[in-house]
């Protein structure tokens, strides 16, 4: 029997009929968007041009706007060194913020490298940034600001329009990675009021392998290109559309567009089902992140005493996250969870749990009861110390 699905910020499930409005497009509708010559080619570039209507839709963009990528990670480092570099002679200063994804803050720091100053910004117990202290960190040379609306951790959402007025009060760019939020929450970027926002397919039960980077046209945002070629998607990033995964992305998002609130409802409840059961069978436990500024299927949970990693090995009837990132082959506690204020003990015993479209109640019910037991076992292993993992 396969593993109950619980790890959706990971990736989400292709949904079915997304699946069936690409294949047409892996097999006799296989031109290239961009070979215009012929038909073959112009009915791909029709149907790249309606799934990037689809995609700006989405957000309360304009098509125009939407510049295809590889995924999300392609998307923040195009967002994030594309500004720098492109304003250079502008400014010098890039901030973010501590919680941000991997490749946002790698992009920083490979700026830092090129000469910029950068600054990271720390987050509070709750996973929100401090607009006090974000106002105090910008200067007149300060070029952009990128911020994630929504974490892929711990699910806090940020208060993202609040952050943009300040950003663009002091003439910054605002960049954010909102590929966990767009398809699970109401995503506009003009109230956002932000330049520049990063998206994924595969988080939103869409094809893994493409993502979009959405530039504000009025007034413009302004970018370099990251690599040179063809010149397509408006010089800003050279290569083919891959046309089933275009037409997939926009799929997806027409569906999420449709039934997001029902979902988000539905989902909500279904997590708030298993915070209860398991908050109130396995204390000492601790939630990660804002009680309810968070992602609708998200619970990042630490269960004292218990290792992540020594309970998933306990729990293969479960798909789960430890919520720890590996690097060079050794896995650490989660940098995210850290920032919070959390210690090692407490960050290595976090469990991200993600909930999502096809989840059940009666999946919530079992899992919530597999993971009661496995922990209550856990803890009563002998030479287990609570000690240093409390609440």
């Amino acid at each position: 029997m396969e593993p109950i699905y619980l790890d959706y910020q990971a990736t989400t499930p292709l949904d079915p009929r997304v699946l069936e409005a690409m294949l047409p497009w892996w097999g006799a509708r296989f031109g290239n968007p961009h070979s215009t010559g012929h038909a073959r080619g112009r009915d791909a570039g029709a149907a790249v041009e309606a799934a990037r209507a689809e995609v700006a839709a989405l957000i309360g963009g304009d098509p125009r706007e939407i510049v295809f990528t590889s995924g999300a990670t392609e998307a923040n480092n195009l967002a994030i060194k594309g500004a720098a570099r492109f304003h250079r002679r502008r400014g010098d200063h890039v901030v973010t913020v501590a919680t941000e994804h991997k490749c946002v803050l790698e992009s920083v720091r490979a700026l830092e490298a090129e000469g910029f100053r950068t600054t990271i910004l720390p987050v509070g117990p709750d996973g929100l940034l401090d607009l006090d202290r974000l106002a105090a960190a910008l200067d007149d040379r300060t070029l952009l600001v990128s911020v994630m609306l929504a974490n892929n951790e711990i699910g806090t959402i940020q208060p993202l329009a609040e952050i943009a007025r300040i950003a663009h009060a002091a003439g910054a760019l605002v960049h954010t990675d909102a590929a966990q939020a767009a398809g699970k929450i109401p995503v506009d970027v003009a109230a956002l009021d932000v330049d520049l926002m990063s998206l994924s397919a595969h988080k939103l039960y869409g094809p893994q392998g493409i993502g979009a980077l959405w530039l504000r046209r009025r007034p413009r945002a302004r970018i370099a290109p990251l690599f040179d070629g063809g010149g397509q998607e408006r010089g800003l990033r050279s290569g083919t559309v891959p046309t089933p995964l275009a037409v997939g992305f926009g799929a997806a998002c027409a569906v999420a567009r449709a039934e997001m609130p029902a979902e988000s409802a539905r989902i909500a409840a279904l997590r708030d089902r298993l915070a209860e059961l398991l908050v109130s069978r396995l204390a000492p436990v601790y939630v990660n992140g804002h009680p309810t500024r968070r992602l609708p299927g998200n619970l990042s949970i630490g269960f004292a005493g218990v290792e992540a990693t020594r309970l998933l090995a306990a729990l293969p009837e479960l798909a789960l996250s430890a919520g720890s990132a590996c690097t060079s082959a050794a896995v650490e506690p989660s940098y995210v969870v850290r920032a919070l204020g959390r210690d090692d003990g407490e960050a290595a015993a976090t469990v991200r749990i993600a909930l999502g479209r096809f989840t059940t109640a009666g999946e919530v019910e079992r899992a919530a009861e597999l993971l009661i037991g496995r922990v209550t076992a856990l803890r009563a292993a002998p030479g287990l110390e609570l000690s240093g993992m409390g609440v």
